[in-house]
């Protein structure tokens, strides 16, 4: 099984007056473009998550929603709170767990510093962390149903690194 780890695309600045409401801070335009070139050149390298795990900040479900458009399936969105800041590992496990039923490869597209939190937990120590640039992506695979410190890190790819 594949997992797929993602920070959140480019957003607004945060504590910008525009939203006082913190969660329903956007991706920025250039944000939205950046990030579908990642997916496009990702795409082209076998990133095929079949369903889409996201905070319900708009900032990740935009994220999600341009994951969903570009790859070929259009895989499903489902919203968790688990994946809001201050992620909850053990409830991300659990409910991915219930999903390998139907699907072998999964994102979840989180939070900084979240997601390097989870990634570190998942392929080493609770306490390991793992830097992700925004619109960052990282895909840890697993022999069986994901469990923490049993995944190795196939890959970390950053907007720089694949000339996004």
């Amino acid at each position: 099984m594949i997992l797929y780890i993602i920070r959140h695309a480019w957003a607004g600045h945060y504590g910008d007056p525009a939203w006082p409401d913190d969660a329903a801070r956007p991706l920025t335009e250039d944000g939205v473009e950046r990030f579908a070139r990642v997916v496009r050149k990702l795409v082209d390298r076998g990133f095929r998550p079949e369903l889409v795990a996201t905070s319900p900040l708009v900032r990740c479900r935009q994220t999600a929603e341009i994951v969903a458009r570009g790859v070929p399936g259009e895989p499903e969105i489902v919203e968790l709170d688990a994946l809001m800041p201050g992620s909850d590992l053990d409830g991300l496990l659990s409910w991915t767990a219930d999903q390998t039923k139907k699907c072998q490869e999964l994102a979840w597209v989180g939070h900084a510093p979240d997601v390097g939190r989870l990634t570190g937990a998942l392929i080493g120590e609770a306490g390991a962390w793992i830097r992700f640039a925004k619109g960052a992506v990282a895909a840890v695979e697993f022999h069986d149903v994901p469990q923490a410190g049993q995944g190795e890190l196939r890959w970390i790819a950053t907007a720089k690194l694949l000339g996004c």
